[in-house]
């Protein structure tokens, strides 16, 4: 990070190397900080998308895995998962094996009542 002065004597940081970042789930209210994969899309430039330079309104790949355990913890809904057809009977013994108080089993049971998943994130 290299700071850089401004008008008025202010200073701004430039992020020389970027490899993650502070990125939001905007319909579910969450956020995490994630790594940063690869620059997809860039409005102003295809050079800055083959050089990977970071501005605003770039579109990133990010790393979800922060995102999928999030959503576990509070629905006990296994994104990885749900688009995965076929489980074995090493995924039924594993869910056995992990014990929930009945107050946790019930809010779950409530949430996941409540929720509607969105169909962006269900076909992935």
């Amino acid at each position: 990070v290299r700071p850089v002065r401004c008008r008025g004597g202010n200073m701004k940081y430039r992020g020389l190397r970027v490899d993650s970042g502070n990125f939001a789930w905007g319909s579910e209210n969450c956020a995490k900080k994630v790594r940063i994969l690869d620059v997809v899309y860039n409005s102003t430039s295809n050079e800055l998308v083959r050089t990977k330079t970071l501005t605003k309104n770039t579109i990133v790949q990010i790393d979800a895995q922060p995102f999928k355990q999030w959503y576990l913890k509070k629905y006990g809904v296994d994104l990885a998962k749900k688009g995965k057809k076929g489980g074995g009977k090493k995924d039924e013994a594993e869910e056995v094996v992990e014990k929930k108080s009945r107050h946790v089993i019930f809010k779950l049971k409530a949430r996941e009542a409540k929720n509607k998943m969105d169909p962006a994130v269900e076909e992935q």
